[in-house]
């Protein structure tokens, strides 16, 4: 029994994501789709506008066998650490044969050159001389492979592009029976604002939903049916749409209530920028401030979001790193179908990690944050503490409320 992964955040699932599974599908051979998907929080350090159970459930209708949580420690990262946590989960399951990526130039030849050429020395010491002058990574990067090895910039300004070659730099280290397969992106760029095909950016179907609260015209267009239908049970529920916004004033509390030392302890915190946000939390009146009174040419926004999310899990630099060494430690089911069953069937023969349908066989409420608790279960605490967190945030005071993981288990939707 043989399986095609793909890794996702499904914020929320679209016509792209239906014709990527379909795609994968179609180019692996494989009868059976896994997705490795970001919980509550995604890659960006953002909310997901929905929760990851109602994600799970779109995905599910969607054409997904499986739906699997990327523990929050990886999910909330950059692309290195993002990409190499959900190939090493992959993996772990025992079943996938190929895991199945979008991106801008879907060329694998030149993806796989320029994974490689990540490794060259002469790209590593070019990469520390960008990166000191202030450069992020992905310029540092682009401006190295431009220099040694002539690949245009362009290829490494896509975040998929950059994506695919974290992936690939996985696949070679930890996981090399893995077969990948780039596919190219349909029509619309990631990050377009504007809804103009039935192929719609996940960033303009979100500024959609939140500018709009109804489900519109455009939203008819590029969302499938199924997931119009969660959507609008969502909605008349209040059960989203969840902003970063939402979370403002928990972001503010936390960050004036911490004292220099953690602040510093944060992950990508460093040259002194924990003095900056400590002074920058005492003037900013919103996230938004915050964030504009802390941006700069080496922490861009999407970083800066990321540690703001560390900041309220209280994670840390250190914490990350041993989570680093030992990759996923479970495989947290959020959903699944008939195929999915038979699946987590096979699964369970083959798997070097436990399988998670029910939280509280692992943690419960009580455990979390008490003394001598597993890796395993400080890495599931962080997640469970990320949907508490979250759930603070969504616009019906009805449902903020804690403890979800504790009560919902894996969700198991008929074909």
């Amino acid at each position: 029994m043989q399986a095609v992964g793909v890794i996702v955040e499904y914020n929320p699932f679209h016509n792209g994501h239906k014709w990527h599974i379909d795609t994968a599908r179609k180019r692996s051979g494989c009868p059976f789709v896994i997705g490795v998907m970001s919980g509550n929080f995604v890659q960006r350090g953002e909310p997901a506008i929905f929760d990851k159970w109602k994600r799970a459930e779109m995905a599910i209708h969607g054409g997904v066998d499986l739906i699997i949580e990327l523990p929050t420690v990886f999910a909330v990262r950059s692309a290195q650490y993002f990409a190499t946590g959900g190939i090493r989960l992959l993996q772990s399951l025992g079943v996938v044969s190929h895991v199945c990526f979008g991106a801008e130039h879907a060329d694998l030849a030149i993806l796989n050159k320029i994974s490689m050429a990540t490794d060259d020395l002469n790209i590593i010491n070019q990469m520390h001389v960008n990166l000191n002058a202030g450069n992020t990574y992905a310029a540092a990067l682009g401006q190295a492979l431009e220099k040694h090895y002539s690949i245009s910039l362009d290829i490494i300004k896509s975040s998929n592009n950059i994506l695919a070659i974290e992936y690939l730099r996985a696949i070679k280290r930890v996981a090399p029976k893995l077969r990948p397969i780039a596919v190219s992106r349909q029509q619309s760029k990631y990050n377009e604002i504007t809804i103009s095909s039935p192929f719609a950016s996940a960033t303009a179907i979100r500024q959609s939903i939140i500018n709009n609260m109804a489900i519109t015209d455009e939203l008819k267009l590029s969302l499938p049916e199924t997931t119009l239908q969660i959507l609008d049970c969502i909605l008349s529920e209040k059960r989203g749409p969840v902003t970063l916004s939402n979370l403002s004033s928990i972001i503010l509390a936390q960050l004036r209530t911490s004292s220099s030392i953690k602040l510093e302890q944060l992950p990508n915190v460093s040259e002194g920028l924990h003095n900056k946000i400590r002074d920058s939390s005492l003037l900013a009146t919103n996230i938004q401030h915050l964030l504009s009174l802390l941006k700069s040419k080496r922490y861009t926004y999407t970083r800066l979001q990321r540690i703001m999310i560390h900041a309220l899990l209280g994670t840390t630099q250190k914490q990350l790193e041993i989570y680093d060494e030992q990759g996923p430690l479970y495989a947290r089911i959020l959903a699944f179908n008939q195929n999915g069953r038979l699946l987590l069937k096979e699964i369970n023969k083959n798997s070097a990690i436990p399988l998670i349908t029910k939280t509280t066989h692992y943690l419960t409420s009580r455990q979390r944050g008490t003394d001598n608790l597993t890796s395993l279960q400080q890495m599931l605490s962080i997640d469970t503490l990320a949907s508490d967190i979250y759930s603070l945030g969504i616009p019906s005071l009805n449902l903020n409320m804690g403890a979800w993981d504790f009560r919902y288990p894996a969700l198991y939707i008929p074909q």
